[in-house]
């Protein structure tokens, strides 16, 4: 099995990386400094054990690859990239492959769907940061990393066997599921405070702001039909964020995004769920509407990350808070 890991930032990075050091054969793809950093001196990955660096081909472009029917692409860019990433996939005759959505948010699958037969989700627990290219930091310990994963939209097949086998074999967690977007729901769920952490500096109104959206998009779930696994996957795994000697965190992929001045956020496809499944069931969800109205203001560089009060959400939804 050849893993091809589509869009190398912290997490396709992290893998691509654990999966090199274990001698996988791994193929990356990644784009603008990333890309010009890995050609030249590899790709450096820190985690609390050490830092290392992986050599590994990588491409700027599918189309640069010669597909193997062994092929599997991991996705593993934000959410607003992947349409474009699935017609580039499609455009280079990659459509018999396998593909497995390696991301945050429930909107992939689907999308992935519509171009692929054999698509997959996987519910990613790697906490890990870029922010400079040819490097990325991991800081679970004492494995790198845990994934859930599952034949979308239900079931399993060898196609997962192999990959969880895989994954296993180069330091990471993983669990095969029957319904992986039951865990992806959770994960989703646990999502909608990157945008509040990302905006608020105060720990207490974060915890404030954090119970409000969650108890909306709880009840929008319940009243969508959608169940969503219920067990603390962190405390299930046993994996504790650790410090890396000389490296300071920078947080949430969202807050990541901010820092990297990407102008583009995934906000829309995490609190963004919350909202178009209140729209098509009828219920308003005035906390999730107004984190997407902040995350355009972080995303444009109107608004400073952590600069926002009670007093601008507040402002955003219309009403007290």
């Amino acid at each position: 099995m050849r893993i091809i890991v589509y869009g190398i930032g912290a997490i396709g990075g992290a893998i691509a990386a654990q999966l090199s050091f274990s001698g996988h054969e791994v193929i990356g793809i990644a784009r603008g400094r990333q890309l010009d950093a890995i050609r030249a001196s590899g790709l450096t990955l820190s985690t609390p054990q050490g830092t290392r660096t992986a050599r590994f081909p990588v491409h700027a472009d599918p189309a640069e690859i010669s597909f193997r029917p062994d092929d599997v692409v991991l996705l593993t860019m934000k959410t607003p990239d992947t349409l474009g990433a699935l017609q580039r996939l499609n455009a280079a005759g990659a459509a018999a492959l396998p593909v497995f959505c390696f991301q945050n948010g429930v909107a992939n699958e689907p999308l992935a769907l519509r171009f692929f037969a054999n698509v997959y989700g996987a519910t990613v627990m790697l906490p890990a940061d870029y922010d400079t290219p040819g490097e990325v930091a991991a800081y679970f310990a004492p494995k790198i990393g845990a994934f859930d994963i599952g034949r979308y939209p239900s079931g399993t097949d060898d196609t997962v066997e192999k990959l969880c086998g895989v994954l296993k074999a180069s330091g990471f967690i993983v669990d095969p599921r029957d319904n992986v977007m039951s865990s992806k729901y959770r994960k989703l769920l646990a999502n909608l405070r990157n945008i509040i952490d990302a905006a608020l500096g105060d720990t207490e109104l974060q915890r404030k702001w954090y119970a409000k959206a969650r108890a909306e998009a709880e009840a929008v779930l319940s009243a969508a039909g959608i169940d969503w696994d219920k067990t603390d996957a962190m405390a299930r795994e046993e994996l504790t964020i650790t410090a890396i000697s000389g490296r300071t965190r920078v947080g949430s992929s969202t807050l990541q995004s901010i820092v990297r001045g990407t102008g583009s956020l995934e906000t829309d496809f995490l609190n963004g769920e919350i909202v178009l499944l209140g729209r098509f069931h009828g219920m308003a969800t005035p906390v999730n509407s107004a984190l997407c109205k902040l995350s355009v203001e972080l995303a444009s560089g109107r608004m400073r990350p952590q600069s926002a009060g009670d007093d601008m959400i507040v402002s955003m939804i219309g009403g007290p808070g």
